[in-house]
Formats: C-alpha cells, sequence, structure tokens
C-alpha cells in the first residue's frame, strides 16, 4: 500500500506542475489577444478604402492589369497557407491546413496547377512529411507579425502574378488563413486576392449603401494600378495575418484553459484515489495491531497456565 500511495503522490506533483504551466500559457495568450486585435481593427480601414480606391480605378477606365483581368484560360495558381510558428493552439494549424487541401482540391478539379506558399513552422512540417514542393517559406513571426514581413510575402507573389504562366507565372493569388470572428470563434477561411473580383466589392459597396468615388488619373490608369498592385496585396496579406495571430492566441487561450481544467480534474481524481489508498495503508496497519495484540493476549493466557 505504501509505494502505491507514494506513486499517486508522484503523479499528483507531476500533475500539479503541468496546471501551473498551463495556467501561465493561458493568461499569456489572453494577454496577447488584446494586442492582437487592436492591430487587427487598426489595419481594417487602410485595407477597405485602399480596395475601393482600386475597384474604383479598375471600373473608371478600361486598364487590362493583373490585378482586376480575369484570365480567359486560368492554368495556375498561387496559394499562401498561414499556419503557426508554435503548437499547444488546439486544431489551429490544422484546420488551416484542412482549408487549404479542400482549395487545392477544389483547384485541381478546375484543371489548374496549384504553387504553394506558406507562412507558420507547422504548415512546413506537414508539407515536409509529404514530400511536397512549397515555392516560398516564411516562420518565425506568427505570432506578432510586422508589415515588413507582410512586404516580404508579397513580394514572391506579385513577382509570379504578373509573369506570364509559360514563364513559371500565375493567373490566380489565393491567401488561406484563420478568420478571427470572436474570442471564442475563429474559422479557416480561403479567399482570392487577385484577381480582384469587382462585382464583389461592388455589390458588397450597395449593401453597405457606400458610393464609390469618382477618380481622375495622372498619368494613366495602368501606372495607378501599377502602383496599387503592391500596396493592394501587401495590405491584404498584413490583414490576414494579424487575424491568423490572434486566431493563434484564442485558439492557444482555449486550449491552455482546457489543459488547465483537465489537470484540475485529473488532481481531484488523484487526490481521491490516494485518500483511498492511505485508509486501506491505516486499515491494515490497524488490522495488524489488533491481530498482534490479540495474538500476544493468546500467548500470555497460554503461558499463565
Amino acid at each position: 500500500m505504501g509505494a502505491q500511495l507514494r506513486v499517486y503522490k508522484r503523479r499528483i506533483q507531476a500533475v500539479t506542475a503541468t496546471k501551473k504551466i498551463t495556467k501561465a500559457m493561458e493568461m499569456i495568450a489572453a494577454s496577447r489577444i488584446v494586442k492582437a486585435q487592436r492591430k487587427v481593427a487598426a489595419s481594417m480601414p487602410y485595407a477597405t478604402e485602399l480596395t475601393r480606391a482600386v475597384t474604383a480605378v479598375a471600373t473608371g477606365s478600361n486598364a487590362k492589369h493583373p490585378l482586376t483581368t480575369e484570365a480567359e484560360a486560368p492554368t495556375r495558381a498561387a496559394v499562401l497557407l498561414v499556419t503557426s510558428d508554435r503548437g499547444l493552439a488546439g486544431g489551429y494549424s490544422s484546420n488551416a491546413i484542412k482549408a487549404a487541401e479542400r482549395l487545392r482540391e477544389r483547384l485541381a478539379g478546375e484543371g489548374k496547377e496549384v504553387d504553394t506558399y506558406i507562412v507558420g513552422r507547422k504548415g512546413v512540417a506537414y508539407y515536409g512529411f509529404r514530400e511536397r514542393k512549397v515555392e516560398e517559406l516564411w516562420t518565425g513571426f506568427t505570432d506578432n507579425p510586422a508589415y515588413s514581413d507582410a512586404k516580404s510575402i508579397a513580394a514572391p507573389l506579385i513577382a509570379a502574378i504578373q509573369k506570364e504562366t509559360a514563364e513559371g507565372g500565375v493567373d490566380e493569388l489565393h491567401i488561406v488563413f484563420t478568420e478571427f470572428v470572436s474570442m471564442m470563434t475563429q474559422n479557416a477561411v480561403d479567399d482570392r486576392m487577385l484577381p480582384l473580383s469587382l462585382d464583389e466589392v461592388a455589390e458588397e459597396s450597395t449593401r453597405k449603401g457606400e458610393i464609390l468615388p469618382l477618380f481622375e488619373f495622372e498619368p494613366s490608369a495602368e501606372d495607378v494600378l501599377d502602383a496599387l498592385l503592391p500596396r493592394y496585396v501587401e495590405s491584404r496579406i498584413y490583414n490576414a495575418l494579424l487575424q491568423a495571430a490572434a486566431s493563434e492566441h484564442a485558439a492557444r487561450r482555449r486550449a491552455m484553459k482546457s489543459a488547465t481544467d483537465n489537470a484540475g480534474d485529473l488532481i481531484k481524481s488523484l487526490s481521491r484515489l490516494a485518500n483511498a489508498a492511505r485508509q486501506a495503508e491505516i486499515t491494515q496497519e490497524i488490522s495488524e495491531i489488533v491481530g498482534g495484540a490479540s495474538a500476544l493476549a493468546d500467548a500470555t493466557a497460554g503461558s499463565d497456565k
């Protein structure tokens, strides 16, 4: 019994230490969510107005540009997948990877080849384990991205959309990331960045009661679109990175809270087992003492005779 009790005590100590770690990680993630939410909110106005400006330029001119012009027969697409660098975030990265796999299957069904670009070590490990080709990868900043990170990601994607497919270019540019809805809800989504769907933007503006502004272009609409193309892609990627970071912190907080609660339940269960073992040990010791006293009494009574 004594050995069993010691085993329970060691397990309780180990689970208690784990509970302290998960509780600390939960509090850290909770504190970082607020900062990430503020960054997301701060980036939204710029991204929204930039999209409206691009739409106004495209609808106000007949310029053909990779930003807005659909290919007649698209054959190649680039997919940017945003995952996390670290684990302990529940199904955050796996949900994004599954969304990317569904997008890949859909594009392949449309007869398009897919070039994959990955952000985050989890996505890199997934594709590396399966020995799949990755065009570019970036790691080390998923929980706190900066605009410079978005610029470095956007550069090869912009170069790819500007090339002809025969030269290794792509006709479409998609991004898969985790959209931050609330502290409890984060959805893995795929979004087509390029070419920009003017009809969808116009419908959204109409639904919101907005009127697209009219611009005069100097020196030309093509030059304006050339200047706006990198800004548009960078802003979209930056906003996606920020939403993904907020989603990662929220998912990690939820996962660590669940781990902390489970550790507490396990400690209670082990404590009950330890108490039962202690009671059994005490009962056995009492029985041994009573038995020994009874045997001694019988032996004494026999010697007296």
